[in-house]
């Protein structure tokens, strides 16, 4: 199993930026992604980002989102700018310890979830 401990995220006006941390403890994960859930929609893949550094982004955020990863800390990042309304939704952190994980945007990929950190982006 694998601890996934987030920080950051919190209130931002349109345009602003925020940068989500996940820090992860445990078994050594192979694959790694943020995800978003917003009131009465279904969770989304934001980000995903494998050990090669090899990453996706949902359309909706390429360009403004960045994920990154410091494997010495074993943490995971996700810079974001240009914020929207739009973003607004609790943000989760994944992991897979699978060595076959493919760093897909599909939640079932990920057996390891993060606490989850609101995001609050208004007009």
């Amino acid at each position: 199993q694998v601890q996934l401990v987030q920080s950051g995220g919190g209130a931002v006006q349109a345009g602003g930026s925020l940068r989500l941390s996940c820090a992860a403890f445990g078994y050594s994960v192979h694959c790694m992604g943020w995800f978003r859930q917003a009131p009465g929609k279904e969770r989304e893949g934001v980000a995903t980002i494998n050990n090669y550094g090899n990453t996706r982004y949902t359309d909706s955020v390429k360009g403004r989102f960045t994920i990154s990863q410091d494997n010495a800390k074993n943490t995971l990042y996700l810079q974001m700018d240009s914020l929207k309304p739009e973003d607004t939704a609790m943000y989760y952190c994944a992991a897979s310890i699978s060595f076959s994980c493919g760093y897909g945007l599909s939640h079932n990929e990920y057996s390891n979830w993060g606490q989850g950190t609101q995001v609050t982006v208004s007009s």
